[in-house]
């Protein structure tokens, strides 16, 4: 797994140990940036953080600061060695908490939201839910998520949709503000 373009573009990040673990590939992370190219002065969050690979992507490509957020030891263990790897620990908070809670107790707002949650958990609507509720997002804004084809999200999100394709198992959407 590497960062594909801007600053930061070929380095290798490290990947969380286990078997349980299911990076975003290279493709579809290209994929995401093709369709939400601009990352300029944004403020993001990645919500299911794992390696920290879409934040600091983001933040590779002129975002101005990323808060990366995940409950497991080895997924905040590893995002801090790509953040020391990269030397951006200026622009990075990580946070290890579970989702949910972060989200109800977090005053700020960001951009873009990236999200990535375990599939097949029922986790995509009651997330999406949440940062609504806590107003999360700038207005303009994006959420952006990467969950399982099978997951469908709620027809009250309909009229937010600004993109989803399927590749393979996995869906991506982009809600838009």
């Amino acid at each position: 797994m590497r960062i594909i373009s801007g600053k930061f573009k070929k380095a290798k990040l490290y990947t969380v140990p286990g078997k349980n673990v299911r990076p975003t590939t290279d493709f579809l992370k290209e994929t995401i940036f093709s369709i939400i190219y601009d990352c300029k002065k944004k403020k993001v969050l990645d919500l299911f953080a794992g390696s920290g690979s879409l934040g600091l992507e983001a933040l590779s490509r002129g975002a101005e600061s990323v808060v990366l957020v995940d409950f497991l030891f080895k997924a905040v263990k590893t995002i801090s060695r790509n953040i020391e790897k990269l030397r951006c620990e200026d622009s990075c908070r990580i946070y290890q908490k579970k989702v949910s809670s972060f989200l109800r107790t977090n005053p700020k707002q960001f951009d873009m939201i990236f999200m990535d949650p375990p599939y097949n958990k029922n986790l995509v609507n009651s997330t999406i839910e949440l940062i609504f509720e806590n107003d999360m997002v700038f207005s303009e804004g994006k959420i952006i998520i990467e969950h399982s084809k099978n997951e469908k999200l709620d027809d009250k999100w309909a009229s937010k949709f600004e993109k989803q394709k399927i590749y393979g198992e996995s869906q991506i959407t982009v809600l838009g503000v």
